[in-house]
């Protein structure tokens, strides 16, 4: 069973950036797509980026581009998220989610999550 434990989040005034890390645990961690979602109170997940297994190609929500990099270290069994730019609609909880077979927009698909990292951003 693959486990998740994200790291990373914080407050962070509007305009700063953050680095989210996710580690996994187990030894199928190249295997799996990986993606960063988020979630907002009162919200549904959104997605915000997945980077794939191979060759590492990387997918962004319309939101995340050009301000956010996903990336992974296969050695470390780890993905992180760096973000820049950060506006306050970006706050909320940050999950690590991953999956073998997934359609990259649809939380559902993937079948390992982490308990989350809180994300605020002030004004």
């Amino acid at each position: 069973q693959v486990q998740l434990v994200e790291s990373g989040g914080g407050l962070v005034q509007a305009g700063g950036s953050l680095r989210l890390s996710c580690v996994a645990s187990g030894r199928t961690f190249n295997l799996l797509n990986m993606a960063w979602f988020r979630q907002a109170p009162g919200t549904e997940r959104e997605f915000v980026a997945a980077v794939a297994r191979y060759p590492f190609t990387t997918y962004y929500s319309d939101s995340a581009k050009g301000r956010f990099t996903i990336s992974r270290d296969n050695a470390k069994n780890t993905v992180y998220l760096q973000m820049s730019s950060l506006e306050p609609a970006d706050t909320g909880a940050y999950y690590c989610a991953g999956g073998r077979v997934v359609n990259w927009q649809s939380a559902r698909t993937y079948n390992h999550w982490g308990q989350g990292t809180q994300v605020t951003v002030s004004s």
